[in-house]
């Protein structure tokens, strides 16, 4: 069965969040962003960052890298072309619009594929991971980092009375951090590493993911 896609109910979301993101998000993902920037680039030099939105990461990546960030909305990427322009983010190879799960590379382009807050708004999380494989190096690693749900304990009880909550604001813990996991099973090459909390006390979450042959 062929899933359809409202990519262009997506993009006039983004339009309306493009002037007023940075605001909203900058200190908030700050250090999501930090993370998420130094887990790629220990992987190697050639880093794609799916989902780069108004570029607020690639100012974290550090300069002897080549970063390519694609995303589905102009409207946010032309924010990212104005802070590589004044920010002078020479590591910023190339900035394209770009469907998560049509990724237009080659097989085994990158050491890294980043994917900060932008899974769990993918309509088809698997096949974007799919793709994320498909376009990475053996040795790599796909680094997801977004509001994951934890799947039992003390924090899953907490983000249940939330939920009411944090669905105001856009956030929702829905989406498991299992579901990463059992990606990961159904892929004898990939390797689901580890889960690291990031800030606020650990509210948000960087999951890695390795190629391995």
């Amino acid at each position: 069965m062929s899933v359809q896609y409202d990519l262009a109910g997506q993009k006039r979301v983004y339009e309306k969040w493009a002037p007023i993101y940075d605001k909203v998000y900058n200190k908030l993902l700050s250090d999501a962003h930090r993370k998420t920037a130094g887990a790629a680039a220990a992987c190697g030099r050639d880093i794609l960052e799916v989902g780069v939105g108004t570029g607020l990461v690639l100012r974290y990546y550090p300069h002897d890298r080549q970063v390519t960030g694609v995303d589905l909305s102009e409207h946010m990427l032309g924010k990212a072309v104005e802070k590589v322009r004044d920010l002078g983010l020479h590591h910023v190879r190339v900035l394209a619009s770009m469907d998560a799960c049509r990724l237009g590379f080659r097989d085994e382009s990158f050491d890294a594929v980043a994917v900060p807050f932008v899974i769990t708004l993918v309509p088809d999380p698997e096949s974007a991971l799919d793709e994320m494989r498909r376009v990475l190096r053996p040795g790599g690693e796909i680094v997801v980092t977004s509001k994951l749900g934890a799947d039992a304990g003390l924090q899953a009880k907490v983000e249940e009375q939330l939920a009411p909550l944090m669905s105001k604001v856009g956030w929702s813990s829905h989406f498991k951090v299992s579901r990463l996991e059992r990606w990961a099973e159904r892929h004898p090459d990939m390797r689901f590493m580890n889960v690291e909390p990031v800030f606020p006390a650990g509210f948000f979450k960087l999951v890695r993911l390795r190629k391995t042959g």
